[in-house]
């Protein structure tokens, strides 16, 4: 797996960006290959952070080009500014299981 966090510190409303988000980049995730799931949290004080999780790299490389579009064409009003963006391959993950409680991978 690879996950691509997106951190903005300096949303307006991370609320709206959440809403406007859902069907825009939720449809572009929606047909790109490799796509696992999409998660947006509000931080407080203007800190709003993407989570995306794919299969693999070229995946994530893939499906973010076309996110990177559809931020700046259709959510410039909310004045985002730049993103930190931290990316990688997922090394451990932890999930729970019927038996045990939790299972690693």
């Amino acid at each position: 797996m690879y996950i691509v966090i997106r951190k903005y510190t300096k949303v307006r409303s991370v609320a709206d960006a959440a809403r406007r988000a859902k069907s825009g980049i939720g449809e572009i995730l929606r047909q790109s290959h490799g796509f696992r799931s999409y998660y947006v949290l509000d931080g407080g004080h203007g800190v709003g952070v993407a989570v995306m999780i794919f299969e693999d790299r070229e995946s994530a490389n893939a499906a973010n080009a076309k996110i990177l579009e559809f931020v700046q064409a259709s959510l410039h009003d909310l004045d985002l500014g730049d993103p930190e963006i931290i990316s990688g391959e997922v090394l451990l993950n932890m999930e729970p299981d019927a038996s045990s409680g939790i299972r690693f991978s």
